[in-house]
C-alpha cells in the first residue's frame, strides 16, 4: 500500500538541510545566548544573524523588528492582546477581523470582548475573498487593529493583504496578517504592502515546530508579553531556542529561494487533483481556484461525514483532513466553510488535501484512484444520500 502524506496545512517534514543547519546548536553551539563567554556570544552572534536574514526575507527595514516566539498562536495571541492592552488608553477598543481567522485569532478576540473591547467580524463571500471596502467600512475612530490572515489555513483563499494594508495606513489604524500558511509560498513584503505586525512560524514550511516570530513595525505600541528576563529587546522574556531559530531562518530562505520553482509544481498538481475529483457527483471546490495557495485543495462531497472519509483515507495510507488541526477535536462544521456560506449537512462532508514539494504526480494518482471509491462506499450506507437521490427522481 502507497503512503501518501497530504496534510502539510498542519505541518511539514523536517528538512533534512534544516536539520544539518540545526545540529551544531543542539550539539556544539549549545551556549546561552545572553551569556558573556564565548560559546554565549557565538549563539548570540547565530540569534542576530538569523533574525537579519528573515527581516530580509520579509521586507523589513530593521532586523530589530522581528521577536521570536513560540510560533503562530503565540503570535497572533500577543499582536491583538499587546497592541490593544496598549492602546486601551487613548480609547481604541474596536478590533476588524473575519469570520473565517484561525480560532488563535478568533478565540483571542473573544477574550477581549470579555475585557471590554468590540469586535466587527467582517463577512466573507463565497470564494472565501474578504472585501477591502468591508474592511474600510467597518473602521471607526476607536479601531485599534485590523487582522486579516494572508492565506486561509483551510481552504487556502489568499486575501488582498496590499489593498486592505493600503486602507489600514490611509486611515492611521494598525494592521497584523497572519500569514502562517503564506509564508515560503506567497512574495511577503511587509513595508510596501504596508503591514504592521505579522505572524508566522517554522513548521509550515519544514522547520521545526515550536519556534515562530513576530514582525512588529517600528513605532508601534504593543504590551510586552512575558516579563522577566531582557531577551527579545525586554518584550518577551526567556532564553531564546537557539536551534530552532537557526531552523526556522534556514526553512524560510529554502521556501524563498526555491518559491517559483516548487508553485509551479504545486499548482499543477494542484489543478489536476480538482480536475479530477469534480468528476465526483456533487462534489464542490472549496474557495477561489486562482487565488489560493498553491498547494490547497479543500473539497466537499454531499452526502457523507468528512471524518468517515478521513478514516477510510487513512486505512488506505493517506493522511488528510477535514480542516485546522488545531480544532480536530471538534464534530461541529468547520466554521470557515460555514462563514463562506456552505449549509452544515455539506460542510460536514469536507476534505482537506495540502502538498509540499515531497509530493509527487504518483501521490495524486494515487488520491484520484481511491477516493472516488471511497465516496461512492459511504454514499451506499448513507441515508442522506439516499434521500438527496430520492429528491433528484422526484425532480
Amino acid at each position: 500500500m502507497r503512503y501518501v502524506y497530504a496534510d502539510n496545512s498542519a505541518t511539514t517534514a523536517l528538512s533534512p538541510k534544516v536539520l544539518e543547519k540545526m545540529m551544531p546548536y543542539l550539539t556544539e553551539v549549545y551556549g546561552n545566548p545572553s551569556s558573556i563567554y564565548t560559546i554565549g556570544a557565538k549563539a548570540r552572534a547565530a540569534v542576530e544573524t538569523a533574525r537579519e536574514n528573515i527581516a530580509k526575507n520579509l521586507g523589513a527595514a530593521n532586523p530589530n523588528e522581528i521577536y521570536f516566539t513560540s510560533g503562530g498562536s503565540e503570535s497572533d495571541n500577543w499582536a491583538l492582546k499587546g497592541v490593544c492592552h496598549a492602546l486601551k488608553a487613548k480609547g481604541k477598543k474596536h478590533i476588524i477581523t473575519s469570520k473565517f481567522e484561525h480560532h488563535a485569532i478568533l478565540h483571542t478576540c473573544e477574550a477581549l470582548e470579555k475585557e471590554g473591547f468590540e469586535v466587527t467580524y467582517l463577512d466573507v463571500y463565497e470564494n472565501g475573498i474578504v472585501h477591502p471596502e468591508d474592511v474600510e467600512n467597518a473602521i471607526r475612530e476607536d479601531t485599534a487593529i485590523v487582522s486579516i490572515m494572508y492565506a486561509n489555513n483551510e481552504i487556502g483563499t489568499i486575501q488582498p493583504i496590499s489593498e486592505i494594508g493600503a486602507i489600514c495606513r490611509k486611515h492611521g489604524v494598525l494592521f497584523h496578517t497572519d500569514a502562517v500558511q503564506a509564508a515560503g509560498y506567497v512574495k511577503i513584503d511587509v513595508q510596501k504592502e504596508n503591514i504592521d505586525l505579522l505572524s508566522m512560524t517554522a513548521h509550515k514550511l519544514h522547520g521545526p515546530k515550536g519556534c515562530g516570530l513576530l514582525y512588529i513595525r517600528k513605532g508601534v505600541r504593543i504590551e510586552n508579553l512575558i516579563c522577566g528576563g531582557a531577551q527579545e529587546r525586554n518584550k518577551r522574556a526567556g532564553t531564546e531556542n537557539v536551534a530552532g531559530i537557526i531552523g526556522l531562518d534556514a526553512a524560510l530562505q529554502l521556501a524563498v529561494d526555491g518559491m517559483d520553482e516548487r508553485n509551479a509544481k504545486l499548482e499543477k498538481m494542484r489543478d489536476r487533483l480538482i480536475d479530477g475529483l469534480l468528476k465526483i457527483e456533487r462534489s464542490r471546490i472549496n474557495g477561489d481556484r486562482v487565488h489560493r495557495l498553491p498547494g490547497n485543495v479543500n473539497m466537499c462531497f454531499e452526502g457523507i461525514e468528512g471524518e468517515s472519509l478521513l478514516l477510510r483515507l487513512d486505512l488506505k495510507g493517506v493522511s488528510a483532513s477535514s480542516g485546522s488541526a488545531c480544532t480536530s477535536g471538534s464534530l461541529d462544521p468547520s466554521h470557515v466553510l460555514l462563514a463562506i456560506g456552505l449549509p452544515h449537512e455539506i460542510a460536514h462532508g469536507s476534505m482537506r488535501l495540502s502538498f509540499s514539494d515531497d509530493n509527487t504526480e504518483e501521490d495524486i494518482d494515487y488520491i484520484l484512484e481511491i477516493v472516488p471509491e471511497i465516496v461512492s462506499y459511504l454514499r451506499s450506507m448513507s441515508p442522506l444520500w439516499e434521500k438527496i437521490k430520492k429528491q433528484e427522481a422526484q425532480g
